[in-house]
């Protein structure tokens, strides 16, 4: 991860273009070090109201008015004063994102083709933008078309970007941004994707240089669940997914992503689950990553794929045509026992509380609702008393979720930089 030059309501006017910190604002004294912590909350949606916010904070009322006040002053969150429904006692005050706040630009590149949307503080995406690869698909070629499509979305925006972020397919080191292994891009190891990234983002968008960041994309897919979808409230969260190629994993603990010495921890693709089977680009055989992946259940079923429609969709056809058709039956079943073997290694290694499924998986698992459980359970170490729940994903673009997280985290991280220097 790489950082670069860094509910509807009624009462809270749209912020400024650039909104600054008022004449006579509350002090917040003990608050200005909670800031960051409450718009997180209100973002994630854990404090709907201020009385919410004061007990998730631990403070005084005061406290969490000062600092609901500061939150809205910067154009963040909005602070609706009508009762929220239902409330006993003394009502408190509503609070959510503001509806017309800034934005940042989340953007991801995959095997098929790159994506960009805009997203406001509390997980939702606006309109994304899809668009194929260029060719050739060099990563400055490439990444100069998610630049300029990003910008278009910008400049279409009446609302003010604070930030941009990219997921790739591809592990990428910390701190310095090189993306390793690219194999599904055809890019050379060692490409400095951030430094690539942050340039064209300068080059394209107007005005100060923006604050720029990437990440490996099933690493923020998995940060998106936690905050936004079926991983919430998980204390170690185990993510598998598989969208275009290959197989992507991540750990969420504590609410914070596992990536190890140098952002490569989790790369579960490379786990074999099959000695003899199919070649990986990593020279090995049997590896999750072509074992599972949407090509795989392909090859299974004995389809030969389509170049123009896009793997993932062509895969999900097969997974319901399960239900009635033997054949693809016979390949849910073949690519959902592999899988099975995967997770449960991954289980026993990382003994997590919640696992959920993304991409080709998540069909999988509603193909096959008791056989890929049953596998895992049969081969993990704790057997059926484990009790680890396999959900299906619950975002729709979790990737992309995943990346306007990663560039809102500075923001998440100090409120207070939304007003500038």
């Amino acid at each position: 991860m790489q950082n670069r030059g860094v509910p509807h309501t009624t009462t809270s006017p749209a912020p400024p273009t650039r909104p600054g910190r008022p004449a006579g604002r509350p002090a917040l004294d003990r608050g200005r070090t909670v800031l960051g912590p409450a718009l997180a909350l209100i973002h994630t949606g854990q404090a709907p109201t201020r009385s919410a916010l004061t007990g998730a904070l631990a403070v005084t009322r005061a406290t969490a008015g000062a600092v609901a006040a500061e939150l809205e002053a910067l154009g963040l969150v909005a602070v609706d004063s009508r009762p929220a429904g239902g409330s006993r006692g003394r009502p408190s005050h509503r609070l959510a994102v503001a509806p017309g706040g800034p934005v940042v630009l989340a953007a991801q590149i995959h095997a098929d083709g790159l994506s960009v949307a805009l997203a406001g503080l509390g997980g939702a995406l606006g309109e994304p933008a899809d668009l194929p690869l260029p060719s050739p698909g060099d990563p400055e070629r490439v990444l100069r078309a998610v630049a300029e499509a990003g910008a278009r979305l910008i400049a279409a925006s009446p609302r003010r970007c604070l930030g941009a972020a990219l997921a790739v397919p591809t592990p990428v080191t910390e701190p310095d941004g090189t993306a390793l292994a690219a194999v599904y891009l055809d890019w050379p190891s060692g490409t400095p994707v951030a430094d690539l990234f942050a340039a064209r983002i300068a080059e394209a968008v107007p005005g100060p240089p923006l604050p720029t960041a990437v990440a490996n994309d099933a690493n923020l897919a998995a940060l998106a669940e936690h905050r936004h979808g079926a991983g919430r409230d998980a204390r170690h969260l185990l993510y598998v997914t598989s969208g275009h190629r290959g197989v992507g994993g991540a750990l969420v603990v504590g609410g914070r992503l596992h990536t190890g010495s140098a952002g490569l921890a989790l790369e579960v693709g490379q786990l074999t689950v099959d000695p003899q089977g199919r070649r990986c680009p990593c020279g090995r055989r049997g590896c999750l990553d072509v074992e599972t992946d949407p090509a795989a259940l392909l090859a299974a079923a004995g389809i030969v794929p389509d170049p123009v429609e896009p793997l993932l969709d062509q895969a999900r056809a097969v997974t319901r045509a399960a239900a009635h058709d033997p054949v693809a039956r016979a390949a849910v079943d073949q690519v959902v026992d592999r899988l099975g073997l995967g997770i449960a290694g991954l289980v026993n290694i990382l003994n997590p509380d919640r696992i959920v499924l993304g991409g080709i998986h998540l069909d999988l698992l509603a193909a096959a609702p008791e056989r890929l459980p049953g596998v895992v359970a049969e081969r993990c170490l704790w057997g059926r008393s484990a009790g680890v729940p396999l959900l299906p994903a619950a975002l729709g673009r979790p990737d992309l979720t995943g990346a306007a997280e990663l560039a809102w985290q500075p923001y998440l991280d100090d409120p207070l930089a939304v007003a500038g220097p």
